[in-house]
């Protein structure tokens, strides 16, 4: 070997360090880009049964039925816009969300009352807080900051929800559109199997986001009639966070119990804690516990073996790993990326025994 052979093989290297580099930090700088793609994705799989539906059914033009699809998800987002924007505001008064002082002075309330409940001595318990100062040591800014974040952002909201929906209009009237992209930049001798992985991942996403549209929905009514019996107030927009938050695997769940105890027991201030509060927050807590129940028993397993067709346990372990390296994003998109490998693995890497048992239940 050469010294000539070893400096091209080291430039060679170093070139594609630093073409790695460029692209990571160019697709650094266009994340938000990225996220409107994805989310723009989404919505072209969940919108394509309906521009079906209106083509094969109504005889709708290809224009017409993207069109009225588009318009239907319009009428959803500003319907949901026009309903739950006022209940958060009146949510983020009532539990005083924007005023640190206020939240801080209601927590600490629940907690002397709590402890007041259960036979202890209040004037310890308060002397304890006060020469620990612990509740001085949590950040209660958080929480106010989060929500103001929040209602600061919906300036930005506008041009984020128009490059969505300009980029959905693109992808529901052409659906190949992006494997075509995509198919541009590889060799034309796997165009064929790629065509075909893409077809396969469409409609097992399609259905994926479908049943999972399905399982919030579920949630979503089971939570509000719950808080609804039980007279929580604002039950609807406390049913949708919690239903929401359902989206983050094994993870959500513990974060809406702990949502759903705070909101339940703080729109409930003022009243007495061992006749109001507490049963109340029991019931609801029963209540949440029913909805898992459901969920885990009858929405998930629904969703993951008919969809994505993966093994509970395959699907838990997937979760996990994503959710290590990449945090709660990871867990997040840990099932619709782990099923495009697998298709894509099935297409090109059948050969291996491995991918085989990973990938036979997409032959059904």
């Amino acid at each position: 070997m050469t010294s000539k052979t070893i400096s091209n093989g080291i430039l060679r290297a170093v070139s594609i360090i630093v073409g790695i580099a460029i692209l990571l930090w160019f697709l650094y700088k266009i994340q938000s880009v990225i996220v409107y793609l994805v989310i723009a994705g989404i919505i072209s799989l969940l919108g394509r049964p309906i521009v079906v539906l209106l083509k094969s059914k109504f005889k709708f033009p290809d224009t017409l039925a993207v069109v009225t699809t588009m318009l239907v998800f319009l009428i959803i987002i500003f319907g949901i816009i026009s309903l739950f924007i006022p209940l958060i505001i009146e949510q983020g008064q009532n539990l005083s969300l924007l005023d640190i002082d206020t939240l801080q002075a209601n927590i600490e309330n629940l907690y002397k009352e709590g402890i007041s409940h259960f036979g202890l001595n209040t004037n310890e318990v308060e002397q304890s807080i006060k020469d620990s100062k612990y509740m001085s040591k949590i950040n209660f800014g958080i929480i106010p900051d989060f929500v103001n974040a929040i209602i600061s952002g919906f300036g930005s909201f506008s041009i984020g929800l128009f490059s969505v929906l300009f980029i959905s209009f693109f992808f529901l009237k052409d659906s190949k559109i992006m494997s075509s992209g995509i198919l541009s930049i590889l060799p034309k001798k796997h165009d064929k199997r790629l065509r075909k992985s893409f077809v396969t991942i469409r409609d097992l996403l399609t259905r994926y986001f479908g049943g999972l549209l399905l399982q919030l929905t579920i949630l979503f009514v089971i939570y509000t009639v719950i808080l609804l019996i039980f007279g929580i107030e604002n039950a609807v927009i406390i049913a949708t966070l919690c239903a929401l938050l359902n989206i983050i695997p094994y993870v959500g769940p513990i974060i809406s119990a702990f949502v759903l105890i705070l909101l339940s027991m703080s729109s409930n201030l003022g009243q007495s804690f061992s006749d109001v509060i507490l049963p109340k927050t029991l019931y609801v807590m029963f209540g949440f516990m029913v909805a898992q129940l459901v969920d885990n028993f009858f929405s998930q397993p629904l969703i993951f073996s008919k969809s994505v067709k993966s093994d509970p346990l395959e699907i838990f372990l997937v979760i996990i790993i994503a959710g290590l390296l990449f945090g709660i994003v990871g867990m997040i998109v840990a099932i619709p990326a782990y099923t495009a490998l697998k298709v894509i693995a099935k297409e090109f890497l059948s050969e291996y025994r491995v991918v085989n048992k990973l990938t036979e239940g997409l032959d059904d």
